[in-house]
């Protein structure tokens, strides 16, 4: 994976900002809905069509590829490799 910076935690980006975020699974996009004092609610969507709430700490790290922000994880995994599939019919 070539991640070209690593600039910013969870903490800077702006409520609705939107990232990947690595699940069991797969990866997926999230948007930022809600910070509280240590950590932040993501709304994930599911490739059901139906989305849930994921709480992270703000410290976390995002890195960027190119523009993609990505919460940054253990993993050396290409999030292009294994980006959930959406319901095609919408």
């Amino acid at each position: 994976m070539e991640i070209t910076e690593t600039l910013k935690t969870l903490r800077d980006l702006p409520i609705g900002g939107r990232l990947l975020v690595r699940t069991k699974t797969d990866w997926r996009t999230a948007a930022i809905s809600r910070f509280y004092e240590e950590k932040a609610t993501l709304i994930v969507c599911s490739p059901s069509g139906r989305t849930y709430r994921l709480h992270r700490n703000l410290e976390l790290e995002i890195v960027f590829d190119g523009k993609i922000a990505i919460l940054k994880t253990d993993t050396e995994e290409n999030w292009r490799e294994n980006f959930s599939r959406y319901d095609v019919r919408w």
